[in-house]
């Protein structure tokens, strides 16, 4: 399953090697727009190190392996906005880069049912390894980002992008999207409002999934920890698995958006 074939070569050797792609992608990284976008679970791709995890191709290209549709639907979106936006490479089943580092759903043992062999057993340098290759360095650039924007005093309206799957546990989600939060609702409440007023979507209120401290890191650390204007948002993934669907909701996202933000740059700031 791995090249790496002891405990020494797994402290020597970085988990990424040269035929591995950096651990994240920036577009538009000159974009003037106030929106910066993330998007923790774009990429699905696995270390050469780890082999395939054990997985078959069509487990990885499960929602278990990554967030069908949202690389594409992110992509299309900052184009339209000219705003920054960066995504992560690899499989939320390398390492959730939407996880705290103390989560046990960091690198999941099983994951909807399906066991995840490659991530049985992992030693605490094996753990560490995959922080330090991908969790930590695509945090760092958004941190120097937001770090940027800060010192230069450019405003930002944050948005953390994901899809779901429309059936989870055998039971199917209504909706076509959701809203997420946790202590500030600023930008989730106007944009819950805006979606709704669509008249076309059913739309989530912390569903299908709620934020916290303990099970997310972006809305704490990015948005909650420097008072940033944030929001997290949920597509269906139905609704933006081909590029059709993605640029659909890239000109709906890119209206609404727009639509909001002198309201919201309002809310920036006077908390700046």
């Amino acid at each position: 399953m791995s090249r790496l074939d002891s405990p020494a070569d797994l402290l020597a050797a970085p988990l990424l090697g040269a035929q591995d792609p950096p651990p994240f992608t920036v577009h538009n990284p000159q974009g003037g727009s106030p929106f910066l976008l993330l998007a923790d679970h774009a990429g699905q791709r696995v270390p050469a190190a780890l082999g395939d995890l054990g997985l078959a191709q069509a487990e990885r290209d499960r929602h278990i392996g990554w967030d069908i549709g949202i690389a594409g639907t992110t992509r299309a979106l900052a184009r339209r906005l000219d705003a920054f936006a960066i995504e992560q490479t690899y499989s939320r089943l390398v390492i959730d880069c939407n996880r705290p580092l103390a989560s046990p759903t960091l690198m999941p043992g099983t994951s909807d049912g399906t066991v995840i062999p490659g991530n049985a057993g992992l030693s605490g340098s094996q753990r560490q390894q995959r922080i330090d290759a991908i969790h930590a360095p695509y945090h760092a650039r958004i941190a120097a980002e937001l770090d940027h924007r800060r010192d230069t005093g450019r405003p930002t309206l944050l948005v953390m992008m994901h899809s779901f799957t429309p059936t989870m546990n055998g039971d199917a989600r209504p909706w076509h999207a959701g809203v997420l939060y946790h202590r500030d609702a600023r930008f989730a409440h106007a944009l819950l409002q805006a979606l709704r007023d669509e008249g076309d979507l059913v739309v989530g209120d912390n569903q299908p999934y709620s934020v916290s401290s303990t099970s997310d890191y972006a809305v704490p650390v990015h948005g909650e920890g420097r008072g940033l204007v944030h929001v997290e948002l949920e597509i269906r993934q139905d609704l933006i698995a081909d590029t059709t669907g993605q640029q659909a909701w890239a000109e709906r996202l890119e209206r609404v958006f727009r639509a909001l933000q002198p309201a919201l740059l309002a809310q920036a700031a006077l908390q700046a």
